[in-house]
């Protein structure tokens, strides 16, 4: 291959992998390889006003396609405003290539102005963080980071560009990336083991994650769940990995405090952790998740996770898919017609019960005819209604969802995602990334007036590009979720609950959302009362471009 500088032979690398946009905010040592983007037009640049912005449109583009986005970022500067993003993606195993751009080897004892260690800062939110120092390895680097990003568990990786070695030559070709194949499954005797480990369990218990929805694995674990008889709650869940509406499908672990997942996990007696691990809360159980003398079996192609907290009797690393499929058949020879029998009537019974509670939620809801209660339900019904069936929902209603999501149930792989990670700001831009990569399709990106903030700028993105997606802000006037677990935590210390502290409050100023979107280039309503809500939706629905609905969820303070 003739020689040409690397900053082309980058974006040739890029062309061969199939890759449509590149997310990012751009700098002065990026400049070469930018300017050359004008010579590769099935790349398209997306521009975002700040730099977790861009990384929420990659993570959401990354986790709707599941193969690997591509997000530029500027040196120590754009990476430091990327970090808290960067983290959002490695927790929720978005594939994302990040390419920062610093001004030069040759600049190295320099202490230079925005000279910082990109790898070093890079390195607790990625799977993997390298620098390019020898243009005739940047291509090699190059597909090094697609294949690390793009191999469960799935993961974003950073790859450092410094000018001077983009601009010299290189003959390195451009060849396909090499992707393995990790559809591996266990062998007849760990199956059996396995089978025979979780067979005798009169109160089984399914622990999911993501690691299903990946593995494409839906199927096998309701299938499982319906031979075992068992629940599956989720952890670590922020994909379809089961229906809401499956009989066996019983919610979620707690997110916050593992006291309340040990209440679930410590009464079975037979346990099954698959795609995630044990167990992800931001203030975990240290011990007695599981009873004593009950039989936990993991299966994951994440080695790191299986007994990653607490010991397994047995663990799997291999493909869910597969070897759920494999260990649904041995448990139901195990078992044998009396066990199978129980198990179908237990999981029926169950269903029942959930659906007796669901049924009745509902009917509180449509006991409510005060025109001037909150709009929330009715606003999640009249959207249910007309809603595309192929319709994407990205939700970060946080303490919004349990109402807008009784009447949008996650039901379908592909059309529903969660923001996960604990970071604030995913929603719009999540969706934005989700809108572009299914443009067919309607995207409607839930958020709520807090963690809206912290990337609102993404609405200027989607009018500078007409991208059409849906936008709720859940406007609470308060970081609401804060005020939830600071009662939580309150209990467990035994203080006596008192009035909110006035930082969680967000009321005052308010914020006007309308005129803030419109400022940017988008449309937008408010909504304050169950009457202005089949207008508020018709015409978001309609709108061919962006569209914002600011929904009034809470009554302000007194």
């Amino acid at each position: 291959m003739d020689l040409r500088p690397a900053r082309i032979a980058l974006l040739e690398q890029l062309q061969a992998e199939g890759v449509r946009y590149m997310f990012g905010n751009p700098g002065t040592v990026e400049q070469g390889f930018l300017d050359e983007l004008r010579s590769f037009p099935s790349i398209q640049y997306v521009l975002a006003l700040q730099e977790a912005t861009a990384v929420g449109l990659a993570d959401g583009y990354a986790r709707a396609t599941r193969t690997p986005a591509v997000l530029q970022l500027h040196s120590g500067v754009g990476l430091g405003n990327g970090i808290g993003m960067l983290y959002q993606a490695r927790r929720g195993h978005a594939p994302i290539v990040t390419l920062v751009g610093e001004a030069g080897l040759r600049y190295d004892s320099m202490d230079a102005q925005m000279a910082a260690d990109l790898v070093g800062m890079a390195k607790p939110v990625t799977k993997w963080a390298t620098r390019v120092v020898d243009p005739d390895s940047t291509l090699r680097v190059l597909r090094r980071a697609f294949k690390v990003a793009g191999t469960p568990p799935y993961g974003p990786v950073l790859v450092v560009l410094p000018a001077d070695v983009m601009d010299r030559d290189t003959g390195e070709p451009v060849v396909p990336v090499s992707y393995p194949d990790t559809r591996t499954v266990p062998g007849p005797d760990t199956v059996a083991r396995a089978a025979a480990l979780l067979a005798g369990a009169e109160r089984p218990l399914v622990i999911a994650g993501d690691g299903v929805h990946f593995a494409g694995a839906q199927d096998e674990l309701a299938h499982l769940a319906e031979v075992w008889g068992a629940d599956v709650y989720g952890a670590d869940w922020a994909e379809v990995n089961l229906s809401v509406e499956h009989p066996a499908y019983a919610g979620q672990l707690g997110h916050m405090f593992g006291e309340q997942s040990r209440r679930i996990t410590g009464a079975a007696d037979g346990v099954l952790v698959v795609g995630t691990y044990a167990l992800p809360e931001v203030y975990p159980a240290l011990d007695g998740v599981f009873a004593d003398g009950t039989p936990v079996v993991h299966i994951d192609l994440d080695t790191d996770a299986i007994a990653k907290n607490f010991p397994v009797d047995l663990g799997i690393a291999a493909d869910p898919k597969g070897t759920l499929g494999l260990l649904a058949g041995a448990l139901g020879q195990e078992m044998g017609d009396a066990r199978r029998a129980r198990a179908a009537e237990r999981l029926g019974r169950r269903a029942a019960e959930r659906a007796d509670l669901l049924a009745g939620a509902k009917e509180r809801d449509r006991s409510v005819t005060d025109v001037l209660e909150l709009p929330t339900v009715c606003f999640a019904r009249e959207l249910a209604r007309r809603l595309p069936s192929d319709a994407l929902l990205f939700d970060e209603a946080l303490t919004a969802s349990p109402e807008l999501f009784r009447y949008l149930p996650p039901t379908v792989p592909g059309g529903w995602m969660q923001t996960r990670g604990g970071s604030l700001g995913v929603g719009i831009p999540g969706a934005l990334g989700a809108q572009l990569a299914h443009p067919g399709r309607t995207v409607v990106g839930f958020t709520g007036d807090g963690g809206s903030m912290y990337t609102f700028q993404a609405l200027w993105t989607a009018a500078r590009y007409g991208i059409p997606a849906k936008f709720v802000i859940c406007n609470n006037g308060s970081y609401k979720l804060l005020e939830d677990n600071i009662e939580e935590y309150w209990r467990s210390q035994s203080i006596p609950a008192h009035e909110q502290p006035e930082i969680f409050d967000l009321s005052r100023p308010p914020v006007d959302f309308v005129g803030l979107a419109r400022s940017l280039g988008v449309a937008a309503v408010r909504v304050e009362k169950p009457g202005q809500v089949q207008g508020a939706v018709a015409q978001a629905l309609a709108h061919r471009g962006p569209f914002l609905v600011d929904l009034v969820t809470a009554k302000e303070r007194g």
